[in-house]
């Protein structure tokens, strides 16, 4: 009898829901405090997620959830660059 796996859990920073983190795309700032989309999430540095849908990421920027889940100000020419990498992913 083969053991089920478990799927790790993250948290979305603009709706807030519980999803598997594999429907969630990885917001990471690396060590040299660069933000960037993480789609395989794997980078090295301090992540946070977000649904896979623009609506989530402009909750979180209204928010400001991601300022702090990394506890910095983030431009706004990051957020729509994020936005832009967002619409060419889908």
């Amino acid at each position: 009898m083969a053991k089920e796996r478990k799927l790790p859990l993250r948290k979305c920073s603009g709706c807030g829901e519980m999803k598997v983190k594999t429907e969630l795309v990885r917001v990471v700032r690396s060590p040299e405090g660069e933000l960037s989309m993480d789609l395989t999430g794997r980078k090295a540095g301090r992540g946070a997620y977000v649904c896979r849908n623009i609506d989530c990421l402009r909750t979180a920027r209204k928010r400001k959830a991601l300022e702090r889940s990394f506890a910095c100000a983030i431009p706004s020419e990051i957020y729509d660059r994020l936005e832009e990498e967002m619409m060419q992913g889908e």
